[in-house]
């Protein structure tokens, strides 16, 4: 498997089309695709659980349930202990059909799983219900099959997908296998990477099924990001050429916001950062990071000034939605300097939509609730189709979209996207979004075009996130991330 592969994320129909081709094209045979995927499936096995001895096989009637008695009958063969449960007394479809009869043949026991059964003792549960083309719940008797692996507290092995988890979107419409390993089959699905699938998936791993490179002749839809910084700076840098953000925002009683996204700020590297926000936040502000040129502007008049002597603007942190918020919201979104905007900046877009110019650098960073407000639609509606949701909002706005969660989602107006792999939920606190729009714009003011001021910045995000989770997830508060965010920008690596 190449590197490139790898990060690589499909659709379904993407998926179903090079399976096609493999068949039609390539001339390999639907059920020599099977068994590699069993032999890869049980390779896997073998390599995470090598003392595994007793395994039992949960097979569909489709080809996911037939991946799944090849893989018991390998087992078999291999001196296991193995059994397989079938959801169904007949496997749909001639390959199914054959590899549900040869694992009977070969002296594996194929149970009958009637939704009383009692699941069995064994080391390793393998999850073979469905397939990639569930986009509905379970049925009630396969859900109760579910439901009882996911509390057994033995380890389940998933092929292709859990089942219950749709592929293409990462959304659960009912009951969800929750393993601890999935193997996918030929190509990455892009839904195995956001949303609910982190509590499903598990570690995922890859199985091309040794296909030749000519299979893949389209694009894929996303990308997952890979690990990046900037690269070192010239030896004769001075602050003139890394950039100036303005950050605005801080009303009444949210000076932490404005102060986190200005810290984020210096630490991402711009050259200088102001921050414009209410009088009553500079002592706290000059006395905790006095780097910070906090000015107090009531009004659009005191922010023009700061508008003329910005490379970047950073609009949201704690702005609010009254008069003093908005007033300085219109201001910035009139200037031509390249944006960020977050929290109560998005929230007022959602009141006063607009598109931005094609010419202007802009990121827009919502969290699902933000971004259902700017969609009109339900945070659930968001949740359904994380993918749909980003790409709606940049082609509404005509700017960069990233939509946080887990798998943050970046997207452009012409519809590229990528997906961040890192991440724990240890950044489900307060402050994290704020550190977010200050580092992108940092980066933006460095000399990132926008796309790539919000892929790095969301990739650098996540993993400092994950070296601040090393001391613990649970209490861990957005500063924690500032000085490995430092070290991540400067090229040390975990």
């Amino acid at each position: 498997m190449t590197a490139p592969r790898r990060h690589a994320l499909y659709t379904v129909a993407q998926v179903r089309a090079l399976d096609r081709r493999a068949i039609d094209v390539l001339g390999i045979p639907a059920g020599e695709l099977m068994r590699r995927a069993a032999a890869a499936a049980f390779a896997s096995l073998r390599r995470h659980w090598p003392d595994a001895r007793r395994i039992a096989v949960y097979c569909g009637p489709g080809n996911n349930g037939g991946d799944g008695y090849l893989l018991a009958l390998l087992a078999h063969e291999a001196g296991l202990a193995a059994e397989a449960w079938a959801l169904s007394d007949e496997a749909v479809g001639e390959d199914a059909a054959r590899a549900r009869a040869a694992c009977e043949q070969g002296g594996v026991p194929v149970l009958r799983w009637d939704g009383t059964s009692s699941l069995p003792r064994v080391d390793v549960h393998v999850d073979a219900l469905y397939g990639t083309g569930l986009n509905r719940p379970p049925q009630p008797v396969a859900a109760a099959l579910i439901e009882r692996i996911n509390v057994c507290g033995a380890p389940v092995l998933s092929l292709d997908v859990p089942s219950g988890l749709n592929a293409d979107t990462g959304h659960c419409p009912g009951a969800a296998i929750c393993a601890r390993l999935t193997v996918s089959f030929i190509a990455a699905k892009r839904g195995l990477h956001t949303g609910q699938a982190a509590a499903h998936a598990g570690r995922i791993e890859l199985a091309t099924l040794d296909l030749p490179e000519s299979l893949w002749q389209e694009q894929p839809d996303a990308h997952l990001l890979e690990p990046a910084t900037l690269p070192p700076r010239p030896r004769d840098a001075h602050k003139g050429r890394n950039g100036h953000v303005l950050a605005i925002g801080g009303e009444h009683g949210t000076a932490g916001a404005i102060r986190l996204c200005g810290e984020a700020a210096l630490r991402g590297g711009a050259g200088l950062v102001s921050v414009a926000t209410r009088h009553e936040h500079l002592p706290a502000l000059n006395a905790a990071r006095p780097e910070l040129m906090a000015h107090a502007v009531d009004g659009p008049q005191a922010l023009e000034p700061l508008l003329a002597r910005a490379t970047v603007l950073a609009v949201g942190p704690g702005l609010g939605q009254g008069a003093w918020g908005h007033a300085l919201w219109l201001t910035a979104l009139e200037s031509p300097l390249p944006l960020v905007l977050d929290a109560d900046g998005l929230n007022l877009l959602a009141t006063e939509t607009r598109r931005f110019d094609d010419a202007r650098q802009v990121v827009l960073t919502p969290h699902p609730g933000e971004a259902a407000r700017l969609l009109g639609c339900s945070v659930d509606d968001v949740e359904r189709d994380r993918f749909a949701a980003v790409r709606a909002l940049a082609q509404r706005f005509g700017a960069v979209a990233v939509l946080k969660g887990t798998g943050s989602l970046v997207a452009d107006p012409d519809g590229r996207l990528d997906v961040c792999p890192w991440g724990n939920p240890g950044m489900a606190s307060g402050g994290m979004g704020d550190l977010l729009t200050g580092l992108v714009a940092a980066l933006l003011a460095q000399g990132c075009p926008a796309r790539d001021a919000a892929r790095l910045g969301v990739g650098l995000h996540a993993r400092a996130g994950d070296l601040a989770a090393r001391e613990g997830e649970r209490g861990m508060v957005a500063s924690d991330l500032l000085v490995p965010l430092r070290l991540l920008l400067n090229g040390w690596e975990a």
